[in-house]
């Protein structure tokens, strides 16, 4: 019922944003005299402020074609290297660039596509052969792909290694830390030749007992069987997953924007500003956020499930007692991945040493294949984009993977 009262709404928003659109282009064309009188601009711009925020969005494009290596441009294509059913390992390939270090992005299975992403793959490409996991929205897979949870997350990032070759390093983003630290420890308990030669953990909940945030304080504060009858929904039949029980990303969202709906706000009255002054550039940076942000897929219920109780609950990665597929997860196993941990000061999702507490949990790991960096005055989405990410935060990165190549 909530996700079909939902697609309701959802219906009848896309045609009051499509109303708005209509008249705010009528209001704000040059051509109609009657934009100049009655204050004519400010319900113009009033209108396109509601029609951007109510209009629906589908997956938005990395739309990455071209980097500069050594001040030469050079050509940036997509291709899909391993397609499952849950998701893709997709490589930026550069035209004519070879032998540099390959790096897997591992980004969040959290509600958002992997485009929210692509300020720190930009970045990364030209110092490295790019690839990423692009998941795909679980009310598009049909039930008969059967299910997807942390473990299935876990052999996924493997088979992404496997497919990419020896010598890869990896780069996890916030939820990803722990299923991409639980492969790293796997793969090297068994001596895999495809273990990644080095692990970059950033905003990542590895312990969310060390000072909890808002979020891990929800996760904690109501019990399992809370969040399975709250928090999931079934898939209309609309949609190719129908039937199938989801975390719908409306939900993540919605909770995302409360947690900071002061900020939220007074970017959108910035942004009818810019309109009314006719500042188009200064609102298009609003909507060009927006249009990633707002831009949502649904997760699968075992999988989110399973997150909340074995990472926010449970805390089983930092107690020794996580399994995959009935296995112990030991991060002592890990004795020749370097380890980069990256935290913001600022961070409102993963609070300070939560990430850091993976390179405590390596304990067979020298100190000297151990790295923490706290970026000060960044909080969780500066760390892997913005300005603070691209000359800050990224050049660490690079040198680490230099130099654990």
């Amino acid at each position: 019922m909530l996700y079909d009262a939902y697609e309701m709404h959802r219906s009848m928003m896309a045609g009051a944003s499509a109303l708005a659109n209509f008249g705010a282009g009528l209001l704000q064309n040059p051509a109609n005299p009657f934009a100049y009188f009655g204050g004519g601009a400010i319900i113009g711009s009033a209108l396109e402020v509601f029609a951007h925020a109510s209009a629906t969005r589908g997956k938005p494009a990395f739309g990455l074609t071209h980097t500069t290596i050594d001040g030469r441009e050079v050509a940036v294509t997509e291709e899909i290297v391993t397609r499952l059913p849950f998701g893709q390992l997709k490589r930026f390939r550069r035209e004519g660039v070879e032998n540099s270090p390959k790096l897997l992005i591992v980004a969040p299975m959290s509600g958002h596509y992997a485009t929210l992403l692509r300020g720190t793959v930009e970045r990364m490409l030209p110092s490295c052969e790019v690839y990423i996991t692009d998941w795909r929205d679980a009310r598009l897979v049909p039930v008969s792909a059967g299910r997807f949870d942390l473990d299935d997350y876990i052999d996924y990032l493997i088979a992404f290694l496997e497919a990419i070759g020896p010598g890869a390093h990896m780069l996890a983003v916030c939820q990803p830390s722990v299923p991409s630290y639980a492969a790293a420890a796997l793969m090297s308990a068994d001596g895999h030749p495809c273990r990644p030669k080095s692990l970059t953990m950033m905003g990542g909940p590895v312990d969310t007992r060390e000072a909890p945030t808002a979020v891990n304080t929800l996760a904690t504060e109501r019990p399992h069987a809370w969040f399975e009858q709250n928090a999931i929904a079934t898939v209309p039949m609309t949609y190719p997953g129908a039937g199938r029980r989801v975390y719908p990303g409306f939900l993540q969202l919605a909770g995302f924007m409360s947690m900071n709906l002061g900020n939220h706000m007074i970017s959108h009255w910035e942004m009818f500003k810019h309109l009314v002054q006719g500042d188009g550039q200064g609102a298009e940076q609003t909507k060009d956020f927006y249009d990633e942000y707002r831009a949502v897929c649904d997760m699968t219920a075992e999988f989110y499930l399973q997150t909340v109780k074995l990472v926010f609950q449970t805390h089983a990665l930092p107690k020794g007692e996580m399994t995959h597929r009935g296995r112990l997860v030991d991060p002592a196993a890990i004795t020749d991945i370097a380890l980069l941990a990256i935290e913001g000061e600022r961070d409102d999702i993963s609070g300070l040493g939560q990430t850091k507490a993976a390179l405590t949990l390596a304990t067979a790991l020298p100190d000297n294949k151990k790295k923490y960096l706290m970026a000060e005055n960044v909080g969780h989405y500066g760390i892997f984009n913005g300005s603070k990410w691209r000359n800050r935060i990224a050049p660490v990165v690079e040198e680490w993977i230099a130099a654990n190549g």
